[in-house]
């Protein structure tokens, strides 16, 4: 978690704040939607999953964007959500999703998964590189691996797409979540 908060962090920091309407990896999302997507869930999600609260609908609708300081706002918040994990209660018990219970450690690792993932998004839009050690390559693979169909039911990920079975493991996370590792941003 604390890797890819930093990573996130770190990313965020180079995001142009002209290029928010360029497009993303993620079809169905500009740069703009995508970031505010991620910045809701994977920090202020995160805090929120961490002490049982339910996200407000004012952070739902919130474009977090229209704040040039959004950057260093969401490294901040990100700092916020992974203090609230430090509580080894955090991990104990069941996250109410509002659809379903889920264990706190599952819920975690999927947060973890979707803060990587889609700051690998917001990385390649933005003609960065989204870096992961490769234990951290290997647990977000093995997170992506079990959720993958259940996620493609409510198309949160895209078809798998083929690479090579020696590629790293985050590489591999990546494919198996329906995202080209080799996409490239368009001039």
């Amino acid at each position: 978690m604390k890797e890819c908060a930093a990573e996130a962090a770190r990313i965020a920091r180079g995001v142009p704040q002209e290029r928010l309407d360029d497009p993303t990896p993620c079809g169905e999302f500009d740069l703009r939607a995508l970031v505010n997507h991620w910045v809701l869930y994977t920090s202020h999600g995160l805090e929120h999953r961490a002490l049982r609260k339910q996200l407000p609908e004012a952070l739902a609708e919130r474009d977090f964007t229209a704040d040039e300081a959004w950057p260093q706002e969401y490294a901040a918040q990100l700092d916020r959500a992974v203090a609230a994990w430090a509580d080894p209660a955090a991990w104990e018990g069941e996250i109410d999703l509002g659809f379903a219970a889920e264990p706190a450690p599952k819920v975690a690792a999927q947060l973890i998964t979707e803060l990587a993932v889609h700051g690998w998004d917001v990385a390649k839009a933005t003609g960065q590189e989204f870096r992961v050690s490769a234990e951290v390559g290997g647990f977000l693979l093995g997170v992506v691996e079990e959720h993958a169909e259940m996620y493609r039911q409510y198309d949160g990920f895209a078809d798998p797409v083929a690479v090579a079975a020696n590629a790293p493991a985050f590489h591999r996370a990546l494919a198996a979540s329906g995202r080209d590792p080799g996409w490239e941003r368009q001039a």
